[in-house]
């Protein structure tokens, strides 16, 4: 599975809200996240819990600034398994980090808008343009900047890394 991501900085998460439900022509989701993250030889690898269920995430990506190509693989898991899974997971490779987010998500065509206050970092928006089989990495670029400029994300917003990677290495 692929998708083109980008992530920002939101100084105005109540106004990046009521612009991005107009654009979705919907109220959104709420959505509570709790994700472990655990040292990967390669790429990334997570386990997200959620009040709805939980799910295994692997994914490998740049971290440039900018619309990026992801690649990722994800499974969902079962509740009555999840706390034995973060036990193996754990012990085999050992837990990085833990980033605990409210997100609200509002579906805009092929991408998730995503807008997440972090626990300990602040208020973010990332969008993944899910790539259809016959779509380009510049047809995937085109669709985010194109939202981008309707929800009002400047350039000089874009983030490169990952919320983990922020709150490991939080900027002095």
């Amino acid at each position: 599975m692929r998708n083109i991501e980008i992530k920002a900085k939101v100084g105005d998460m109540v106004r990046l809200i009521e612009k991005a439900k107009k654009l979705a022509g919907s109220e959104g989701t709420l959505i509570k996240q709790h994700d472990t993250f655990y040292n990967a030889p390669n790429g990334r690898l997570k386990l997200r819990r959620m009040e709805q269920g939980a799910e295994i995430i692997y994914y490998h990506r740049p971290d440039v600034e900018g619309p990026k190509l992801s690649s990722y693989e994800k499974s969902a898991v079962a509740s009555e398994n999840v706390e034995s899974l973060h036990r193996v997971l754990d012990k085999a490779l050992g837990s990085k980090v833990h980033v605990k987010k409210t997100r609200y998500l509002y579906i805009v065509g092929q991408t998730r808008v995503h807008i997440d206050h972090v626990e300990g970092l602040g208020d973010f928006m990332e969008l993944e343009c899910m790539l259809n089989d016959d779509q380009s990495l510049d047809d995937g670029q085109k669709i985010v900047q194109n939202i981008m400029n309707s929800l009002g994300i400047a350039e000089s917003d874009l983030l490169s890394g990952a919320y983990a990677d922020m709150l490991q290495n939080p900027v002095q």
